[in-house]
């Protein structure tokens, strides 16, 4: 294998416009793309992170619920790395978002925290 980098992250929600705007107005990413396929009954919006494409945001009718958090089988959570987690986390708070308390690595010494998306993905702010 010569994997360059990761390309994209996939995330399916339950309610596409509450899942689109904690996605672009809460976390400040920025939409690339947006369709609506229709034979699909499904959207699906690319978003960027500095101008780097790594999120689609899909909605599909009745998508089965995730079984359990963080644990389950699958992906476990999906990070952003942050230069202040503190600073960050204000901003989420001050934005209705319920984040954890922050807390330490114990192997790298950074700060990081969890707080999760409209459909209880779980999300990390990472420390640079």
């Amino acid at each position: 294998m010569a994997f360059n980098k990761i390309h994209h992250i996939a995330i399916i929600c339950s309610d596409y416009q509450k899942s689109k705007h904690f996605y672009v107005e809460i976390l400040g990413l920025e939409i690339l793309n947006e369709v609506f396929r229709k034979e699909r009954q499904s959207y699906k919006l690319d978003l960027a992170l500095n101008g780097k494409y790594i999120i689609e945001l899909f909605s599909f009718p009745n998508p089965p619920q995730r079984p359990s958090r963080p644990e389950a089988q699958g992906l476990r959570h999906l990070a952003f790395e942050v230069d202040n987690v503190s600073e960050e986390r204000e901003r989420l708070i001050k934005k209705g978002v319920d984040v954890e308390p922050i807390r330490t690595d114990e192997f790298t010494g950074r700060k990081f925290t969890f707080f999760a998306d409209p459909d209880d993905l779980p999300l990390e702010l990472y420390e640079k």
